[in-house]
């Protein structure tokens, strides 16, 4: 088996990695390709993820740390209440999909659901794990919503969930291909008005 090469960093393989299956998706991504990005040879890559798959479930693992991550801890310890951090989450994905890069990559786990879920059963429950861990969050922040008074507490918390979560991955769809001003007014739309207050 071929050493790691001296100052190899697990982390910065996996981001470069991350990247590029991000930009060409599992099947057009070759060895080459994962060889040029992180700057490995195939020996030290395959010494250490077994193989192009073994790395792809790695890349998975890294985006869930670093992306799906900061938008749980967004809804979960964010600033104000919980409607605002929910709004602030759906902003923030606008602001990445519309930011001012010729890249419109959308969503990792978006891409790989509509590339190999249902095809491949481990990718499949690693994909569905990540949507129910925003879903929770999104139910959880609903929740905390309707006790703080900025949600109606007329909507069920899990449907509610379950429509915001499908709404935040349209908008990443939608990000492909739309402009900032179309996606916040879609943010407006998509939240459920704040309660009136009692006169």
């Amino acid at each position: 088996m071929s050493p790691r090469p001296r100052g190899f960093d697990l982390n910065h393989a996996l981001d470069a990695a991350m990247a590029t299956f991000w930009d060409k998706g599992y099947a057009g991504t070759s060895a080459q390709d994962l060889v040029e990005s992180t700057g490995l040879g195939r020996g030290s890559l395959y010494n250490t993820f077994n193989s192009k798959r073994g790395l792809f479930e790695a890349a998975l693992r890294r985006y869930d740390t670093e992306w799906t991550s900061r938008l749980t801890t967004l809804l979960e310890e964010g600033e104000g209440p919980a409607r605002e951090r929910i709004r602030a989450v759906l902003l923030s994905v606008v602001d990445e999909e519309t930011a001012d890069t010729p890249e419109h990559r959308g969503c990792l786990v978006v891409n790989t659901a509509m590339e190999m879920a249902g095809q491949d059963p481990e990718i499949t429950e690693h994909v569905r794990g990540t949507f129910a861990r925003m879903q929770t969050a999104l139910r959880v922040s609903i929740e905390q919503g309707q006790r703080d008074g900025s949600m109606a507490g007329d909507q069920e918390p899990q449907a509610l969930a379950v429509f915001l979560l499908n709404s935040m991955y349209g908008l990443r769809v939608l990000g492909k291909v739309s402009d900032r001003a179309t996606l916040s007014a879609l943010v407006d739309q998509i939240l459920p008005p704040a309660p009136r207050a009692t006169p």
